[in-house]
């Protein structure tokens, strides 16, 4: 089954502008299959104390995964951390926003994997905007389109279409096996 989704949004609970709620009807609008809620918080990564809570109660057609968007404080890069129901995808986040080169990718990346944080795809985006010098063989890691949705001109501006049973783990499996596809949104 080919699925659509995005794995990056933010909410209300943090620089997003819609609640968690209206990001869901955002994306059920555009006929998404399943959305990653990514919200970031504090230096030291601490979610607010209601935001598990929250996204465990939202009712949806769409598949809704649970996340948060990390900060790797030593190098200020975020990291996407994506939870299934057993497994966990990490994410390295939008590196054309810190104007990096591809070496300046591979040295974040080690570090980062270096710290403990298993990075095993890479946003080649930048809120959806496609930026081709990422995506590289010379980057070992899945290349992934999101969205990075804050507002509207954001939502639905890239996502991935996942060859995958309708089950989180299934789809974080299918996206580690390289089973999906990038789409973008026609400017």
């Amino acid at each position: 089954m080919l699925l659509r989704g995005n794995l990056h949004a933010h909410t209300t609970f943090s620089d997003g502008v819609r609640t968690p709620t209206g990001l869901v009807a955002e994306y059920e609008r555009l006929g998404y299959d399943f959305l990653a809620i990514t919200d970031h918080f504090d230096h030291d990564n601490l979610v607010h104390p209601d935001y598990e809570e929250t996204l465990a109660a939202l009712e949806s057609e769409l598949l809704i995964f649970r996340g948060i968007e990390l900060s790797y404080q030593r190098l200020d890069q975020h990291v996407g951390r994506v939870h299934g129901d057993a497994e966990t995808l990490y994410i390295l986040n939008h590196p054309a926003r810190y104007k990096l080169s591809v070496a300046e990718t591979l040295d974040r990346m080690q570090a980062i994997r270096r710290a403990g944080w298993p990075l095993e795809a890479m946003e080649v985006t930048d809120t959806g905007m496609y930026r081709p010098l990422y995506d590289t063989e010379e980057i070992p890691l899945v290349k992934i389109a999101t969205d990075d949705a804050h507002r509207p001109p954001h939502f639905g501006r890239a996502w991935i279409e996942v060859e995958a049973s309708r089950d989180r783990d299934a789809i974080i499996r299918a996206i580690r096996a390289g089973d999906f596809r990038v789409g973008f949104a026609k400017p």
